[in-house]
This record gives structure tokens, sequence and C-alpha cells, in this order.
């Protein structure tokens, strides 16, 4: 990847509004050669879309909490992340090496919200759950180092 499409990747990073005219004075290229390389970026899957980043507590998801799965039955089939799909307060599913198969990141409203989705969880995937609640959250989202 070129040096310059690195550097629109990180401004996008940071500030995803950013328009074609201040990334053009950011790079250096014309307007035009950066809506080229943008949508160029697009297009291979660099940039997979633009997003609000929203305030849980602002929107009324204070708790966070990390949920690790593993199957009850190892020889079950690998398919948990279909099976939980359909629960819109797991933000993240990640499949991991170690003890459990995946970890969730979820967000709900209170810890009575948290024991239903675990609940939930189990249910509809047919596994134990280890749970970690996130006490605060000093950094989220930064940009990678490109």
């Amino acid at each position: 990847m070129e040096d310059t499409d690195r550097q629109i990747l990180l401004l996008l990073a940071q500030d995803g509004r950013m328009s074609f005219t201040d990334l053009a004075k950011e790079t250096g290229l014309s307007v035009s050669a950066v809506h080229q390389r943008v949508r160029r970026l697009e297009k291979r899957g660099a940039i997979q879309g633009f997003t609000a980043r929203l305030d849980p507590d602002q929107i009324g998801l204070p708790l966070t909490a990390f949920i690790s799965i593993k199957p009850i039955d190892p020889a079950a089939p690998d398919d948990a992340p279909e099976r939980l799909a359909h629960l819109t307060e797991i933000e993240a599913c990640h499949s991991v090496a170690g003890d459990e198969n995946y970890i969730l990141k979820v967000r709900v409203a209170t810890p009575a919200d948290l024991e239903e989705l675990l609940k939930q969880i189990r249910s509809a995937a047919n596994v134990n759950t280890r749970t970690t609640i996130v006490l605060s959250t000093p950094y989220e989202g930064r940009p990678p180092q490109l």
C-alpha cells in the first residue's frame, strides 16, 4: 500500500467526516485524486464503511461486558456466531484461541439486562459463559498504526 493511501486511511480513521477538500489539503493531492483514491480504497475493502461513534451512556447502554463462550458439547458444530446474530446487544464477536471459542462484547442498560442476555446466549448457542464487566474505558476505537 502506498504511503499516500496510508495517510488517507489514517486521516479518515481519525475523522470519518473529513471532506475530500480537507483530505486534499492534508495530502497535497487534488480533490479529484483524493476522491479516486478513497473510492479505490473502498472498492479494495480497505475502507469498509463510515459510521457514527455513539456514546453508550448517552444512548442508555452504560454497562459493557465481555462474555467468553465455550460449547457445552465440544463435538457440537461451531455455529455460535450464527446462533447469536439475532441478539442486537452483542456489539462484536471474536473467534479466539485459548479455553473459550469466542469472546463477545456486549452493551446493555442494567445488570438485570445482562443477566437476561446471558440466559439468551446460553440457550441459543448451548454454551457455557464467563463474564467480565467493564468498569471504565480509558480509550477505545483508536486508529491502527499504519
